[in-house]
């Protein structure tokens, strides 16, 4: 089995690289739709803005190509709120894969972005929460969340409000924090979804 982290000029590769390692996972990193059909399953890391990731995914050909995919996707912070319909973030429309938008936090008493440990509700059971504690902590830096519907969400988190910070549907599935630096929580559930989902 070969895992494909899609790369589009603005991902944490090598964190996620260093985390499959780990793993002992064998991996590519695609640089063109083209390879997505040499690869069994695919990671897609994401940091920057949304509008800036949707520009880069049309450049490299990859938008059609990811909606299209019958293969488990794992979609990470930035990964996860691209597969919106629409982010607030520079009013970016989105791969429109998950029904939902995503909005920026109100800020109120806490700091924007919101960055460090935090808790996940496991809500709905999923083979990506396989053999993970329900409000085991991870690792997020957010300032925008996915407004999900709930048939979708499978874990939740507190901050400024409650919001998805883990979702499902068919073969996509897709996280809100990093898991590949949220410590051996993090490693358990790219484990899991290399090998169960």
């Amino acid at each position: 089995m070969k895992i494909g982290i899609i790369n589009y000029g603005g991902g944490n590769l090598k964190s996620v690289t260093n985390a499959l390692v780990r793993l002992g996972q064998n991996f590519e990193v695609l640089d063109s739709p083209s390879r997505l059909e040499y690869v069994d399953k695919i990671i897609f890391p994401g940091v920057g803005s949304a509008k800036n990731a949707m520009n880069e995914l049309k450049k490299k050909g990859f938008v059609e190509p990811i909606k299209a995919l019958k293969k488990p996707f794992l979609g990470i912070c930035l990964g996860m709120q691209l597969l919106s319909e629409f982010s607030e973030e520079g009013k970016a429309k989105c791969l429109d894969v998950i029904p939902g938008k995503v909005k920026k936090f109100q800020s109120g008493e806490l700091k924007i972005p919101q960055i460090g440990w935090n808790k996940v509700n496991v809500v709905k059971k999923n083979a990506l929460f396989d053999e993970i504690k329900d409000q085991d902590y991870f690792y997020f830096v957010n300032s925008y969340y996915f407004d999900a519907q709930i048939k979708y969400t499978i874990g939740t988190t507190d901050y400024c409000l409650k919001f998805a910070s883990a979702i499902s549907k068919n073969n996509f599935y897709a996280v809100q924090f990093h898991p590949e630096k949220s410590g051996e929580s993090g490693l358990k559930l790219l484990s899991n979804f290399c090998n169960k989902c």
